[in-house]
């Protein structure tokens, strides 16, 4: 391997149809699905509110955000659904997954732009696609996922 190849570690999540990937530096947590407290007029995208050992964390729900449709899963997958906690600006928000897949490392010249069309998430999220065996992964740009603006809204939120 040469010098300049650098290896990428990512958590990989299945949302919808697809495969995702996020940066396990960007990672704080994962958690098993949990009950969720709504808050009255928050974003459509915000399912409510976790507590997390004392902190308030808002949680996404990208199928929302997106219009992503959720997959069938069977039993033994819906016990791997749950929330991914990431920080984004230094505020932590969980992000809802369909299914936690695992963690891999990516060689960083494996990375291909992403196509300008591609179901669900935009590609001004998308910091790039992986052509793997069983599939595409998508990684997300978490940074990209929220507007200045957004953010403070979801800041005042998670208060």
């Amino acid at each position: 391997m040469a010098e300049n190849d650098s290896q990428l570690q990512l958590v990989t999540f299945q949302l919808g149809e697809e495969q995702y990937g996020i940066d396990i530096m960007d990672v704080q947590e994962i958690y098993q699905m949990q009950e969720t407290r709504p808050i009255p007029n928050a974003p459509a995208y915000v399912e409510g509110i976790f507590n997390l050992r004392g902190v308030i964390i808002p949680i996404i729900n990208l199928h929302k955000r997106f219009h992503i449709r959720r997959p069938e899963l069977s039993d033994e997958d819906r016990m791997l659904s749950g929330f991914v906690i990431v920080e984004i600006n230094g505020m932590s928000l969980g992000i809802i997954i369909d299914k936690v897949l695992r963690v891999v490392s990516i060689n960083s010249r494996q990375i291909q732009a992403p196509p300008q069309v591609i179901s669900g998430i935009g590609t001004e999220y998308i910091q790039g696609v992986v052509n793997r065996e069983d599939g595409y992964l998508i990684i997300l740009d978490i940074n990209r996922l929220f507007n200045p603006r957004e953010l403070q809204q979801l800041d005042s939120i998670g208060g």
